[in-house]
This record gives C-alpha cells, sequence and structure tokens, in this order.
C-alpha cells in the first residue's frame, strides 16, 4: 500500500479511470426510497412479528435496525409494555433508557402478564451518531398456559378408539391390524353477537389436523394445522384473530378434522407405512369475544356442539384422500343450515395444551402443467407440472352427480408412462365425487405427497361424461420467511442450488422430514448437518425450536434420543440399528450449539440442557472403552454395493467422532450456562475419548485412520480428534485419497458435510469445485442430468428410492460460504462480526449472495472481470472483507482507511455498517 500512498500522479489517474463506473455503481447499489438516519427495520416478539398466542408470559424482544449512514450502531434502548386490556391502556413494563448495544432477545421483567391478555409494545433506540428512532407499536397475545385457562372446554369427538387399539409407538415390525373402521368427524355451533364486537380471539387444537370454518369461510390461509408432535406428551394449538369473520347476530362454526399422525387409518388397497395410533380424531377450542362495554362472553366446545360424519370419507398421511359429495351438502357449515339430525358430540380425553409458535404450512408456489400425454396401457392423461415437489393437486370438474375422478401422483413413470409410486408409497391417490350436477372445485385438505406428475382417471356415472378443467399442483411447506439467496455466473452451480433447495422446500414441514412421501419422518442426523444449508436460505428459529422439543419428548427414560422426533414408529429391522445411531441423537447436542450461535437465543441451550446431559450420559453407558460401535454409520456413502448402511468407513469412526465432537461442545455449553463442574467432567471424558479413539482407529506409518476413506479421515480433522503434530500429514492423505479416483465423492450421509468443511477450511475449494463440478459420475450434477429437479436420495439418482431427499444436500452452506464467502467470524454469535471471504474467484467470475442475519441485511457481489465488489453491512454488526492482494477504492476513496492487513496474496478491510463499492484497481 506504500506505493498507492506516496505517487499522488498515479493514484489520480486511476482515480479518474474508475470515478465514472464508481459513481454509477455507487447510484444503483444504493437505489431506491431515502432511508431516515435510523429507524427500525422489524421488530420480534419471541422471533416473531406481533405473534398471538406466545406460550410464555416472559416474552423476548428483539430488533433490527437501518440507517442511510455508514458506520452505525446502538448506543441504548428503551422498551415500553402496555396493557390493552383495560378501559385504559396500562402500563406493564418501561425498562428505562439500557446504555448497551444489545438488540436481541431482551428479556420482559414487568409486572406480570396474564394470559389470553393483549399487550401493545413499542421501542426506542439511540446510536452512536446521535440520532433517535421509535418503532411502531405492535401487539402480542399471551396464550393460554394452563389447564385451567382453557375454562370448561372440552375435547370433543364423534367416536373414541378402544383401548385395546392404541399404539402411540407402534413396532416397524407390528402385524397389529385394526379390522374396525371410523368416520371422520365434522362439527357445527352456532352462537350470537348481541353487542358492539370490538375482538375476537379463537384458541384451537384439533388433532391430528383440522380446518376452521367460521360463516361457511375458512378462517386461516393455512395446510395441516397444527403442527406435529409427539400426542402421548402433548399437543400443539393456534390462536387467531377472527373479527373480521363474525357479525352481528347469529355466526357459526364449522370445524373438519383429519387424522393427520394422530391416527393412521388401516384401510386394504391404500399404502400404509406404519401403524401409529393415538386415538381417533378430536377437537378442543375456545372463542372470546371481547365487547366495547368491557364485557367478555366465550364459546367453549362441550356436548352442545353437533357432529356427522365428514364427506371426507378417508384420509390418511400415507395413503391420500377421498371426498364424497353425497354425504353433507357443501353449505354445512353456513348459520342457515339444518342440523337438527345431527348427533351430539362426545367429550373426551385429550393431550396437554401447548401454544405453536412455529410457522405454519401453506401453499407457497402453484404449478400448471408444462405438457400431457396417455399412459401407454390404459390411456389415462398423465400430467407433467415439471417440478418434483411436496404437495396436493387442485382441481375444476364438469359433470354429473356422482362422477368420480381419482388421481395417482407420481415423481417418476414407468416405461408404460404410468404414474410410478414404487419407491414412494403405493397405493396413494386422491378421489373425489361431485355432490351435484355442473362443475365443482376441490383440493385436498389433510394428507400430502412428493410429486412431479398426475396420472388422472375420469369415472363417469350414467353414461354420461365428466371433464377435468384444470388441474394444479400446489407446493406446500412451512411459512419460515426467505432470508438468503445465490446467484453465480456459473449455471450448474446455480442448478445445483435450486436442486437442494427444492428438497430443504419440500422437507420442511412442521418437522423435517427425510421425504414427502413414503415415510414423512423427522430423521435427525439432517438437522445439525445440514442446518446451516437451510439458515442460509430460510428463517428456521423457530422451527429449530420445535424440533428440539420434539426431541426432549421423544428421549427414550434411559436417554436414548432415538433417530426420529417425533418417534411415531420404534423400528426394530437389525435390532437398534434404526433407532440408536449417534450420528443422528447428537442433533440433541449438535443443533442446539449451531442455533444458538446462529440466532443468539441462549434459551437453546438452556431449555434442552437436561436433555444433552442424558444423552451424554446414555452414550457413556453404549462406549466400549470410551469407543461406540452402534448405528449406521455413514449412511448412503457410494461404494460397490446398492446404498444404505456405511460401506467404505471402519465402524465406531463416525459414532466416535460424534462422540468427541458432543463432549467438545458440551464443555462450551456447560461453561457458558456457568456449569463449571459440568465442563471439568466432560473435558476428562472428552480426552479419554480422544486417547482411546486415536489408539483405536489411528494408524501412524500411513497417517490415516481406520479404512483410509474420505469420512474416516475428514472427521477426525474436523471435529478435532487428530493429533497437532498430525494434522497436515492426515490432510495431504485425504488430499491423496480424494484425488486418486479423479476426484470421485464417496462420502455420504454423515461424511460428506465433514469432507467439504475441512478442504473448504485447509484452502482447497478447487478440490471442492472438481469432485462436484461434474455431471458424468454420481453426484449432483449426475442427477440433473438424468433429469432430477429436487436432490435425490442416492448420489446416482436410483429409480427404486426417494427422488426427493432432504439428506445429502451440504454444498450448499459452500455456495453460501465458499462462493459467496459468507462466514460468522469466530467466536462471534448472531453474525455481530462476520466475515466474507469469496472462493474461487478465478473459476467463477460472478456471483451474489444475500443473507438476513438477526441484525439485518448482509449482501455480497462480486463481478470478477472487473474486479467490482458491493457490499452491505447491517447497523450493529461489522465485516471483514478479504479479497485478493491489491490496490482497492472504497466508495471513490483509497482504501487506507479500511485495511487492517495486506500480505503477498490477500488484504483484509474492515468495515463497519453501510453500503460500499470497493473496486480494484487496474494493474494494481
Amino acid at each position: 500500500m506504500g506505493e498507492v500512498q506516496t505517487n499522488d500522479d498515479r493514484l489520480k489517474y486511476w482515480i479518474g479511470i474508475v470515478h465514472f463506473w464508481s459513481i454509477l455503481l455507487l447510484i444503483v447499489f444504493a437505489s431506491g426510497p431515502a432511508l431516515a438516519q435510523l429507524s427500525f427495520d422489524r421488530v420480534l416478539v419471541n422471533g416473531r412479528v406481533n405473534p398471538l398466542g406466545i406460550h410464555t408470559n416472559k416474552p423476548q424482544f428483539s430488533w433490527r435496525l437501518k440507517s442511510s449512514q455508514n458506520n452505525v450502531f446502538q448506543t441504548a434502548y428503551r422498551i415500553r409494555v402496555e396493557d390493552i386490556m383495560q378501559d385504559k391502556p396500562r402500563l406493564v413494563w418501561d425498562s428505562g433508557w439500557q446504555n448497551t448495544d444489545q438488540s436481541l432477545y431482551i428479556a420482559y421483567t414487568g409486572k406480570a402478564l396474564h394470559a389470553g391478555h393483549y399487550y401493545r409494545y413499542w421501542i426506542e433506540a439511540k446510536d452512536n451518531l446521535g440520532n433517535h428512532a421509535q418503532s411502531e407499536k405492535g401487539l402480542f397475545l399471551v396464550g393460554l398456559l394452563q389447564p385451567e385457562d382453557w375454562g370448561v372446554g372440552q375435547w370433543i369427538a364423534k367416536d373414541t378408539l378402544p383401548k385395546a387399539m392404541v399404539n402411540p409407538l407402534p413396532l416397524s415390525s407390528s402385524k397389529f391390524r385394526v379390522d374396525q373402521a371410523f368416520d371422520l368427524p365434522v362439527f357445527r355451533k352456532t352462537f350470537k353477537i348481541k353487542r358492539k364486537l370490538l375482538r375476537s380471539t379463537a384458541f384451537i387444537s384439533g388433532l391430528g389436523h383440522y380446518e376452521l370454518l367460521l360463516n361457511g369461510k375458512k378462517a386461516e390461509n393455512t395446510f395441516l394445522q397444527p403442527g406435529w408432535s409427539k400426542y402421548d406428551k402433548e399437543a400443539l394449538y393456534v390462536a387467531l384473530d377472527v373479527t373480521n369473520l363474525l357479525h352481528p347476530g347469529e355466526n357459526s362454526i364449522g370445524i373438519l378434522l383429519g387424522n393427520g399422525f394422530y391416527y393412521i387409518p388401516p384401510v386394504k388397497g391404500r399404502y400404509q407405512k406404519h401403524k401409529v395410533a393415538f386415538g381417533l380424531p378430536k377437537v378442543k377450542m375456545k372463542l372470546v369475544n371481547h365487547y366495547a362495554d368491557g364485557s367478555e362472553e366465550v364459546v367453549v366446545t362441550d356436548r352442545s356442539w353437533k357432529v356427522h360424519r365428514s364427506p371426507i370419507t378417508f384420509s390418511s398421511m400415507y395413503g391420500g384422500e377421498d371426498y364424497d359429495g353425497h354425504v353433507l351438502a357443501s353449505n354445512w357449515s353456513d348459520v342457515e343450515f339444518d342440523d337438527q339430525s345431527w348427533s351430539s358430540a362426545l367429550e373426551v380425553d385429550g393431550p396437554a395444551l401447548v401454544g405453536q409458535e412455529a410457522e405454519p404450512l401453506r401453499v407457497m408456489q402453484e404449478f400448471s402443467p408444462i405438457r400431457s400425454f396417455k399412459n401407454r396401457k390404459n390411456g389415462n392423461t398423465v400430467y407433467d407440472f415439471g417440478q418434483n415437489a411436496s404437495g396436493i393437486v387442485s382441481i375444476k370438474l364438469e359433470g354429473n352427480r356422482g362422477d368420480t375422478v381419482r388421481i395417482y401422483p407420481a415423481e417418476l413413470l414407468t416405461a408404460d408412462s404410468a404414474a410410478n409410486q414404487k419407491a414412494t408409497g403405493s397405493p396413494y391417490y386422491y378421489q373425489y365425487v361431485l355432490e351435484k350436477d355442473g362443475t365443482a372445485e376441490w383440493q385436498p385438505r389433510f394428507t400430502y405427497y412428493g410429486f412431479r406428475f398426475a396420472e388422472v382417471v375420469l369415472r363417469p356415472q350414467r353414461g354420461g361424461s365428466i371433464r377435468l378443467k384444470e388441474i394444479k399442483a400446489l407446493h406446500i411447506r412451512n411459512g419460515a420467511e426467505t432470508v438468503g439467496s445465490f446467484h453465480s455466473s456459473d449455471s450448474l452451480f446455480n442448478q445445483i442450488h435450486q436442486l437442494i433447495k427444492w428438497a430443504i422446500n419440500s422437507n420442511m414441514v412442521s418437522v423435517f422430514t427425510d421425504c414427502p412421501h413414503r415415510e414423512k419422518l423427522g430423521w435427525l442426523e439432517q438437522l445439525h448437518l445440514m442446518g446451516p444449508s437451510v439458515q442460509y436460505n430460510y428463517d428456521v428459529e423457530r422451527l429449530f425450536s420445535k424440533s428440539l422439543r420434539d426431541m426432549r419428548l421423544s428421549q427414550t427414560a434411559t436417554g436414548l434420543v432415538p433417530e426420529i422426533a417425533p418417534e411415531y414408529v420404534q423400528f426394530d429391522w437389525g435390532g437398534d440399528m434404526f433407532r440408536d445411531s449417534p450420528e443422528w441423537g447428537s442433533s440433541s447436542i449438535i443443533l442446539a450449539w449451531y442455533a444458538y450461535r446462529w440466532y443468539g437465543n441462549s434459551a437453546f441451550l438452556r431449555d434442552n440442557y437436561h436433555m444433552m446431559t442424558r444423552y451424554i450420559e446414555y452414550l457413556g453407558t453404549k462406549a466400549k472403552d470410551y469407543i461406540l460401535t452402534q448405528g449406521l454409520g455413514d449412511w448412503y456413502d457410494l461404494g460397490p454395493e446398492r446404498p444404505g448402511v456405511s460401506q467404505l468407513t471402519t465402524p465406531g469412526i463416525t459414532a466416535t467422532a460424534i462422540y468427541f465432537y458432543d463432549l467438545k461442545l458440551m464443555v462450551e455449553i456447560a461453561t457458558l450456562l456457568g456449569k463449571e463442574a459440568d465442563a471439568a467432567k466432560f473435558e476428562a471424558l472428552q480426552a479419554a475419548v480422544y486417547k482411546a479413539f486415536n489408539q483405536r482407529f489411528y494408524r501412524p506409518q500411513e497417517h490415516s485412520y481406520g479404512s483410509g476413506s474420505q469420512t474416516a479421515l475428514a472427521m477426525p480433522l474436523y471435529v478435532g480428534l487428530v493429533p497437532k503434530a498430525e494434522e497436515q500429514a492426515v490432510f495431504e492423505r485425504l488430499v491423496a485419497t480424494v484425488c486418486q479416483n479423479d476426484t470421485a465423492l464417496t462420502a455420504g450421509d454423515i461424511g460428506h458435510r465433514y469432507l467439504l468443511q475441512v478442504l473448504q477450511t485447509k484452502k482447497r475449494n478447487d478440490l471442492i469445485f472438481a469432485m462436484h463440478h461434474r455431471d458424468d459420475r454420481p453426484g449432483y450434477g449426475y442427477q440433473i442430468r438424468k433429469g432430477a429437479t429436487a436432490l435425490t436420495e442416492s448420489w446416482a439418482a436410483l429409480p427404486n428410492v426417494s427422488n426427493n431427499h432432504f439428506m445429502l444436500g451440504h454444498l450448499m452452506e459452500w455456495f453460501h460460504t465458499g462462493l459467496g464467502g459468507i462466514r460468522q467470524e469466530s467466536g462471534s454469535i448472531a453474525f455481530k462480526n462476520f466475515r466474507i471471504e469469496p472462493q474461487m474467484l478465478d473459476a467463477v467470475k460472478d456471483c451474489a449472495v444475500s443473507f438476513r442475519s438477526p441484525y439485518g441485511q448482509i449482501y455480497f457481489k462480486r463481478i470478477g472481470t472487473t474486479d467490482n465488489y458491493q457490499l452491505e453491512v447491517p447497523v450493529n454488526s461489522s465485516c471483514t472483507l478479504v479479497l485478493p492482494q491489491g490496490a482497492y477504492l472504497v466508495n471513490g476513496k483509497p482504501v487506507d482507511g479500511h485495511a487492517s492487513a495486506q500480505n503477498d496474496h490477500q488484504i483484509e478491510m474492515k468495515f463497519g455498517s453501510g453500503k460500499y463499492t470497493v473496486i480494484k484497481m487496474m494493474g494494481r
């Protein structure tokens, strides 16, 4: 940099060359509405905007700030909260001005908050430049925290399941079958509003899932409410503001129920993965009307409600859904409908209730067919929607009363161009019977599938005809907000990013599933291995919190965290192989730690600490001389046999490496929570595992571990099991192992992420590029070449396994952290301090990444052909930008004030908040 500072003439010359382009880029990059000097971007209560039904009376407040100025950080805040359920709003908390830059998870410390009460809040902030801002006023509703908060409301049902048939955790090998069939119910209730209504709030849980209708209109734009849970322990309820759906005079409530995972109906001719049966569908609801005169009126579920057989004649998470319009008139939920012939509801027992805080499922995208063709065997029409995704179909029909349409969704086709469900659960179909002559529209309510194709069977009655006027695929997934993006000049990498993202989309529901069709189960290894990839794209804080709660509720009395949560089936194939794999159960520790570091919410650690310590104790009982050998190992690695249990990696390496990593994290977690005795215990156990692992698996003459597979070498390097003096030699052995077969990948579900992380950390991004930038051998490009539109279960996109699977998408993380370069600094929490160090600038010229951290928008774009870089840093955080060595202009000025270090290869530049254009001077 000395020459740039002293040679004024050359500096002026280069400034002149780039002046025009830098000013233009600044104008473009900073275009848009002018920002206030300081303002609030978003305020969150328990991670949500204006949340209804938070399940605590001690909420936490977080916010993001924005500013038109650079190098801005908060210096003080003030929070005020009012109870607005009184005649006049009453202040219940004034934090006073707190001189701190803290803006995440500020705990409420005011007067006691009351269940079912609405509260208004607003926040003020000051910054280091003397600016002041106040947020808009927001609302939150405290949920029903105790059973007594539900008042006299009861669970109601149409039938009850005989105790002999209740089975909350069936064995996978179980031959038990239920011979008795049970109807799905619908419920009705009418009530009057005689005074001026200010607000109406509904609290509702329907098991397995519900659809709420008020005066014949659907109350929510959601799907499969509430989320899945371990129903023998608890169920989730939802709070809704339904004021706008009610009117003076008579009003009606209608509720449909679906089985969900609460009850899997056994029906011949329909797919049934397992036989879980917590009970038959039931509902509990409390509707609270607040009137202008200060009075309150409550409507609750009890035996006064009416119940009838549902027009949904079959519904199963595994078998599909049937609707018969003959069963019940379509206006059954309207006020004027005559329900005199209906039966009275039964009052029944039900689980404890907890407020749902994760986002609900929604229809997130629609697909129209891109083509249609005939099944060559039977002449049925098959529609191709162009994208393999989780979802349902919606149809428009024209026909006569009693006409039937049946639809078979599938992700693949047979040789005869028929829907192929062989590998995804068969038979699964949707069936609709018209209520009356004319046109009709319909879509399933309580099930979904993973599909790209739909085969339609039309069955007219009375010699007439039926016509399908329209069919669409409706993609459903969790409503978690999109927070990140990636795009580059490399078309294959862009395609791979989309391939992986569609697998994430299709398996992000109320749990993270393995696949959207044959299983729909929450296999846990995905959460810590794919967690960072997901987090760079979606705000999944509350969904990860729910995942950890599902683990707590599924943990056994011995401390085992099973491989799936919620645990709806106990797999007993091969003994405990599919129930007790440390690489899966360790999500209980690793995910909690990752989520804490990502979002900054220490509740991830506090709420799960007891589960973590119990799981560590359980693993200790299973270890023999500190070595764990149980489980699946590097599942679906690429070996000579059909993929499944690890083929290439010595048993015990992955399980013990994860055990060591668990202990390493537990030392940090216990220390952070002030549990020093625990930390010392974990540290001693960690040292014992370290010694035993190296004695058992290390081969010093070869600088290798066990079989020397990619996974066997990468995992010890990543978790810190390799002695310091041997690290470089072991890494070189790993590189040789990767290169010996022309950089073909072999690592599976467990090892692949660790392989990528080690290569990236050791600056061998060229090997990551070489391994994955191909389509002529099993891998991402190969799957695309074979026609996949979502990530498949096997590297080779085998047709006899799932072709929409979540578990192998680890390259997604590298797109954002390697090519895009965005990573959190060591020791930073919630991206308070982050680093942008883009890789492969010579191979991938242009790349743009964005990520909305808890502090705000991070944006980085590089145009490699002209060495132009655009950067955005949120208020209250800082960035270190690492670029190739050279002389740069920042917003048209020499880089001196930003540079902190420079060597022969790269320069580090420090940035506070703001927007920046960084341009490398030509020839420099």
